[in-house]
């Protein structure tokens, strides 16, 4: 008959010493269980704070509004205790960007940049609308050169305006014409600004254009008419007739051409580099220095949050002011 006992086991060979197997201990309940929202955590640290009370779209604005801001704001104002230190920075990007000589040099180029390009650019889009207004033979063509600048790729135009504000470009040779010194203005400190501004106005004019010109279209052709009827020139036409159907149009066109004015980049960074001696060194392009050159991820979200309120400080004036009208 068979013996059903296992086997003794074999003796291990001499020199060899052995040690029992270890049995993995069973998974317990608790052990399949993830970790609570506070697990991990340091005791007293609450990294949401900082973080709701920083940013002012976190609890009034939609998410998709709310949540990149909120991250810029937790970045630029960490929680986190540094290795080094074992304490909280909090807000010392912001206290390096209030002492930052850069910063303030930066702030002042772009907000110099703006007084020049968005009037420019709403009175060149009001007189491509009253020009394209009437329907003529080709006004559709002329309407799509005109809004062409649009959707071409900046970076490409700014190549072309590259050449053309150089010493041997054919700006310089107009100036020089006319009796102006003949000289490159990328390269000059007084002219860098006005040729980038020039450059804004050309890409963007298109854009306000359409937005007036459907705000023509709404203008009744009978007012119009009344008024010529009457004696009324073009001008007082215009005055009292059509310009006050284009004052939401108008504000609306400030806000969005003031928010593209703080952005601009693709130009400074294809045509001077921020110079000549941070003549055009706008505050993306040091938000892009920070960020991406120098890898100062807290100090370029402090820069983000800063443009944030700019723009948010330029939308409620316009809101304000077009309650008031209304």
């Amino acid at each position: 008959m068979t013996s059903l006992r296992s086997p003794a086991p074999r003796a291990a060979p001499c020199g060899v010493r052995t040690t029992p197997k270890e049995v993995p201990c069973p998974l317990s309940r608790n052990a399949l269980t993830p970790p609570g929202p506070g697990a991990g955590r340091t005791p007293g640290a609450r990294p949401g704070s900082v973080c709701s009370s920083s940013c002012p779209l976190s609890s009034s604005s939609s998410p998709s509004a709310s949540a990149p801001a909120s991250r810029a704001c937790c970045s630029a104002s960490p929680t986190t205790p540094s290795a080094r230190t074992r304490t909280s920075p909090g807000l010392d990007n912001f206290d390096r960007l209030v002492h930052d000589p850069l910063f303030w040099s930066a702030l002042k180029v772009t907000v110099v940049y703006t007084v020049m390009a968005v009037p420019v650019t709403i009175a060149a889009s009001l007189g491509l609308a009253l020009l394209t207004r009437r329907a003529f033979r080709g006004s559709k063509l002329f309407r799509s050169v005109f809004f062409l600048p649009v959707v071409t790729s900046l970076i490409l135009a700014s190549t072309v305006f590259l050449w053309i504000f150089s010493s041997e470009g054919p700006w310089s040779k107009v100036m020089g014409l006319v009796g102006l010194p003949d000289q490159s203005w990328l390269a000059d400190s007084a002219l860098v600004l006005p040729a980038l501004a020039i450059v804004g106005v050309w890409s963007r004019c298109g854009y306000g254009m359409l937005i007036l010109l459907a705000r023509l279209q709404e203008v009744p052709r009978e007012l119009e008419e009344a008024a010529l009827v009457d004696g009324a020139g073009p001008w007082k036409r215009f005055r009292y007739i059509v310009a006050p159907q284009l004052k939401g149009s108008f504000f609306f066109l400030a806000v969005i051409e003031t928010t593209a004015s703080f952005q601009v980049f693709d130009a400074v960074y294809m045509m001077t580099g921020g110079g000549p001696a941070n003549a055009s060194y706008s505050l993306v392009f040091q938000l892009y220095d920070a960020g991406f050159k120098y890898f100062d991820l807290g100090y370029a979200s402090a820069i983000g949050c800063v443009l944030f309120v700019l723009t948010l400080v330029v939308a409620a004036v316009q809101r304000l002011v077009i309650g008031k009208e209304s």
